[in-house]
């Protein structure tokens, strides 16, 4: 296994820092809030932290337009409260990695600033633009923002233009090859960024866009070779850090260098197949309301998810891993529209598959979606699964003593706490945390645990073996009791809603079993 040996035991967390605990009071969550709840981290069996951008930005996409990429944005704090953070972190055993923005920065950086004027500079040629303001490239270049006789290309919002990474099919004049000098000085500043953090103590990178720094490169040979340049020279100095792609490709973020990729919304079919909408569709629409595999309306197929996955799967576990996690801050939260049994069912599957979980912050208590906010810094429909941390019962859940907090918590009278299902053996809280011992403790639930499917339809059924041990787990998200047959049971590690009587076993409705052969 070519990735770094700690992730085979990794459970990672991931941490939307503006809401997840604000120390000082002002309204936003802060590297401070997030290093006092360190232990509550550790209490729940997490392994390694994933903080979403914490540099300083215009905001307009919620921290994804960096404006200096080498200094922690005021409202988070600075750069030695990251230093303490990691040196805290790592007094407790657990790894904080990055979210490093590699593909565009904001209208505002030092660098795009430089780059449009029309003088000629060190930066001119750091972002990619057109020869002709009026030359748009078909409308897919932004014209006009400055006196640079050219348009600026957009990575994604009109405020993060295109670094430039060169275009691996040159089609235009203005077009510049991988090689160009100034394409590698990109590269080398980016790594010069990594080398930054990764000395104030940062334990590697998830990769925001992964796919997306080389143009005109449909095959991805281009963008492969970028990365296992790129992060080649990284490995050679920080051989056991992490890199995490948002690639949603394994069969090519792996072979590029990285050691995970995440399975979710966008690229493949498999991950909206068992939770999700389609990318761009709405969230009311009938694929949320019942037709993913995880609702007991029963309407879903793992045989949609199955043959992706496990394309994926074969091709790249000798050297990297695929993770699904619960969710994150681009689609709808897990619990929307599904209960706790359903929450408790797809919690079950998610830290039982191979490769490495990851639960996005409040997952592990149930926190909603709420629909109908109003767009925050770029957020638009995406706002409402990035509410503040719900602690406890206090103002603002425990978030923050401001009377103007980043986002309101969830108004419900039965909105889920941290402190209300702390000492609860049977809340979602204490169930997730179960399933995370129970991975950790169990090497054929680990990331490199072998996977091999035992039956599709209602019920799932699986079976992971590393060394002498096989785990079988059955999962029947539905609201139809089913009957299967099951290699023999040996020890039950956790169960709900189910009876067995030899090999024969009957699942309740929206139940699961994890036991030894």
């Amino acid at each position: 296994m070519r990735a770094p040996q700690w992730l085979n035991d990794a459970v990672f967390y991931n941490v939307y820092p503006q809401s997840f605990y604000d120390a000082n009071g002002d309204g936003i969550g802060d590297l401070k809030g997030i290093a006092a709840k360190l232990d509550y981290v550790v209490e729940m069996g997490y392994t390694a932290i994933w903080l979403n951008p914490i540099f300083v930005s215009s905001f307009r996409d919620a921290g994804y337009d960096i404006t200096d990429f080498y200094t922690v944005a005021p409202r988070y704090g600075t750069n030695e409260d990251f230093a303490y953070l990691t040196a805290e972190a790592k007094k407790r055993g657990i790894k904080v990695v990055l979210d490093l923005v590699a593909g565009h920065t904001s209208l505002e950086c030092a660098w795009f600033q430089q780059s449009a004027k029309p003088e000629k500079n060190r930066y001119t040629n750091r972002y990619v633009w057109s020869n002709s303001v009026w030359d748009t490239w078909g409308g897919n270049l932004i014209s006009g923002y400055s006196d640079r006789d050219g348009c600026y290309m957009k990575n994604f919002f009109y405020c993060q233009p295109a670094l430039n990474y060169g275009f691996k099919t040159v089609t235009e004049p203005w077009q510049l090859p991988m090689d160009h000098p100034d394409c590698l000085a990109t590269r080398d500043e980016l790594l010069n960024v990594m080398r930054h953090w990764s000395k104030l103590g940062a334990d590697g990178f998830r990769v925001d866009l992964a796919s997306s720094l080389v143009k005109n490169d449909p095959t991805g040979e281009g963008i492969i070779e970028l990365w296992n340049d790129i992060i080649g020279r990284y490995k050679a100095e920080y051989p056991d850090n992490v890199l995490i792609a948002e690639w949603c490709n394994p069969k090519r973020a792996i072979p590029a260098g990285f050691d995970i990729d995440f399975l979710i919304h966008s690229g493949l079919k498999a991950y909206t197949t068992l939770f999700r909408y389609e990318a761009g569709t709405s969230v009311n629409d009938e694929f949320n309301h019942g037709d993913s595999y995880f609702r007991r309306a029963g309407k879903g197929s793992v045989d949609e998810f199955l043959p992706e996955y496990l394309e994926h799967y074969h091709a790249t576990r000798k050297d990297g891993f695929i993770s699904i996690p619960t969710g994150n801050h681009d689609i709808p939260r897990l619990a929307f529209r599904r209960d706790e049994s359903e929450l408790k069912v797809a919690t079950a599957f998610l830290l039982t598959m191979p490769g490495v979980p990851l639960v996005y912050y409040g997952d592990e208590i149930g926190m909603r979606y709420i629909e109908g906010m109003s767009s925050k810094e770029g957020g638009f429909n995406r706002t409402g699964s990035r509410t503040p941390m719900q602690w406890d019962d206090s103002k603002n859940h425990g978030f923050s003593l401001s009377d103007t907090p980043y986002l309101p918590t969830d108004p419900s009278d039965n909105a889920p706490t941290v402190a209300a299902q702390k000492d609860d053996p049977h809340s979602l809280l204490n169930h997730v945390k179960a399933l995370i011992a129970l991975r950790k403790k169990h090497p054929a639930l680990m990331a490199q645990g072998d996977f091999e499917v035992i039956a599709t339809g209602y019920p799932f059924v699986y079976k992971r073996t590393a060394e002498d041990e096989t785990v079988v787990v059955a999962v029947n998200p539905s609201d139809t009791p089913r009957t299967v047959t099951l290699p023999p049971i040996g020890e039950v590690l956790l169960q709900s809603g189910v009876t067995a009587s030899g090999d024969t076993v009957t699942m309740d409705a929206v139940s699961y079993l994890i036991y030894n052969l």
